[in-house]
């Protein structure tokens, strides 16, 4: 290889290595739904990304639900849980909005998870702390407006579209991808 030639392939180099900049971390956190059916939580978060701070690679998903589904549930108060879905149900859910967070953001998130898990059983009720509570919480952490006196505490697609309305920078994703 000639002189000139490896000056030119350095300079190359050193071009393309001055041009990049290394790639922003970020957790994107997507509102689901799901609608009615034999499986649960209806509504639930999916997060995906990079955390700034450590480079730990992001791929959780949580929901809440209660433990049993019967018609206890529409009688009070029942064992609940926050249990995280399996991708073919997240497949077959509608992703309603999405909103890039922190990583301090992330880390409330969690603890918000933590809080309704750990709290007291009984702890679902149909009407007070279901799953469409349980994102409202989580919607309110990463800064989003929440109307707490929605009449859509159980229809989760409707409540999450509402939480759109509510927010106008936020877009949706089917309306987004359409050509």
């Amino acid at each position: 290889m000639t002189r000139g030639l490896r000056l030119i392939l350095l300079s190359l180099l050193m071009l393309c290595a001055g041009l990049t900049t290394p790639a922003r971390a970020e957790v994107v956190v997507s509102f689901y739904s799901h609608d009615f059916g034999d499986r649960f939580p209806h509504a639930f978060i999916v997060m995906k990304g990079t955390l700034d701070a450590t480079g730990e690679a992001v791929d959780a998903n949580y929901g809440f639900t209660a433990v049993s589904v019967s018609p206890a549930i529409l009688f009070g108060s029942v064992k609940g849980k926050v249990e995280s879905s399996k991708p073919d149900y997240i497949e077959k859910s509608d992703r309603q909005f999405d909103v890039t967070v922190d990583d301090a953001t992330y880390g409330r998130i969690l603890a918000k998870v933590a809080e309704w898990r750990d709290r007291e059983q009984p702890s679902y009720s149909l009407n007070k702390r279901n799953c469409v509570h349980f994102v409202m919480e989580l919607a309110e952490v990463v800064g989003l407006q929440v109307n707490r006196k929605s009449k859509l505490f159980k229809k989760p697609k409707s409540f999450l579209i509402e939480v759109r309305g509510l927010n106008p920078e936020l877009t949706d994703p089917a309306a987004a991808a359409a050509p």
